[in-house]
């Protein structure tokens, strides 16, 4: 499974960091993201804005 979280805060990190160890979960992406979750294994961020809803569907 996919997971996309919206959001750059540390919440939205911790909510990736936790997703990512599922085994559930393939993949995570961050949109957009921050410099903590760029770290993280199986956690991508996306050059999207978090109020670009457009662009997020």
């Amino acid at each position: 499974m996919k997971v996309l979280i919206v959001g750059s805060g540390g919440r939205e990190h911790a909510l990736a960091w936790k997703a990512a160890q599922s085994p559930l979960v393939n993949q995570v992406f961050v949109a957009p993201g921050n410099a903590g979750t760029a770290q993280e294994n199986n956690i991508d961020n996306i050059d999207i804005g978090a109020e670009d809803i457009p662009a997020l569907l």
